[in-house]
């Protein structure tokens, strides 16, 4: 089977060099046929690494993907051959304290796609637990599969944010996750969304799925806009998704008095400054997002019933082979690039 290894930084190479892998017990054969590409793939491919962890020689990214399932092994019963499945890429060990309390995110043991050392999924064929493979009604793609996973980020985060009827929301950052975050909250029924961002093209994309207003951070003033959109009292609920540190310090300064800063977004440095005072003194809830849990099959309720419309952030489709021009173009084009797939 073909897979596309990152033999270095800024290259990947498709070769047809490795085996179709055997479902062990309880696991199926899942034939790709989508991977969406995500900013820790691109932060990767781009600089080698994401914080710490270097990626090995000859790594495997992708994790958002989606397939058909080809093979089934020993013990497994709700799933079968021709079945349409988004996979959740992480497994965790279901035997340790988060995972007994729900919170398998936090697992300690999982085994994650593309975390190195285990390879992601940007290859033809991946043997994947069947418990973590999530069949897809008939009126669903396999691309609206595999932006499962990010859709999945922005419902975790507006849950923890408790986002409800009428809430006055503030997103900071307007790329796939700050979009997927307004799409979250917009079916949770907020009554007003912000979305900041650098690139015209994602917040004309925020308008489209719903954004009641936008701000264009690098030719206003970001401060005096959300004092006028929010009547100078702060969002009920302000997310970060940009993951970078100037926003992230802005954000006890844009929420109202008892509200909610939800940090979904992860800067590459560690942060020195963050202004616990006026925090303190507005005594808000600081809320963090570490992927999600249990909330597949939410997701693909809500796009398979129209609730949420996530096929609308694809900006970019690339073909297998295509694999380096895809994560090269979205390095070099990020002002254009909002959502970039690859279908097999």
């Amino acid at each position: 089977m073909k897979v596309a290894y990152m033999k270095e930084k800024m290259h990947i190479e498709v070769r047809d060099d490795a085996q179709i892998p055997e479902p062990k017990e309880g696991e199926v054969l899942v034939k790709i046929e989508a991977c969406g590409i995500c900013g820790s793939d691109v932060h990767f491919y781009k600089d080698g690494r994401v914080g710490d962890v270097m990626a090995p020689e000859d790594f495997v990214l992708g994790h958002e993907v989606a397939g058909v399932v080809t093979k089934v092994g020993e013990g497994v019963k709700d799933l079968k051959e021709g079945d349409r499945v988004a996979l959740e890429p992480g497994y965790p060990c279901g035997k340790c304290e988060y995972c007994m309390s729900g919170r398998y995110n936090l697992c300690p043991d999982v085994v994650f796609f593309a975390d190195p050392p285990v390879e992601g999924a940007l290859k033809e064929y991946v043997a994947h637990p069947a418990q973590m493979c999530f069949k897809l009604p008939e009126n669903m793609t396999t691309e609206e599969g595999a932006l499962i996973e990010p859709l999945a980020v922005g419902l975790h985060a507006t849950g923890l944010g408790n986002v409800g009827l009428g809430d006055e929301v503030l997103i900071l950052g307007g790329g796939c996750i700050g979009l997927v975050t307004l799409l979250s909250a917009k079916a949770r029924g907020a009554s007003k969304i912000v979305v900041v961002d650098l690139y015209e093209k994602r917040l004309n994309m925020a308008k489209q799925l719903g954004a009641t207003d936008v701000i264009q951070a690098g030719t206003e003033n970001v401060e005096e806009r959300i004092g006028e959109l929010f009547n100078g009292k702060g969002a009920d609920i302000v997310f970060e998704t940009a993951g970078a540190i100037p926003t992230i310090q802005q954000t006890p300064y844009f929420v109202k008095k008892g509200g909610t800063i939800v940090l979904v977004g992860m800067a590459a440095e560690s942060m020195a400054e963050y202004n616990f005072s006026q925090a303190m003194k507005k005594e808000i809830t600081i809320k963090t997002v570490f992927r999600y849990r249990n909330l597949y099959p939410t997701a693909i309720a809500a796009v398979s019933s129209g609730s949420i419309d996530v096929k609308q952030i694809v900006t970019h489709r690339f073909t297998f082979d295509e694999s380096d021009k895809a994560f090269r173009t979205v390095v070099e084009d990020a002002k254009n690039v909002i959502k970039g797939v690859i279908q097999f």
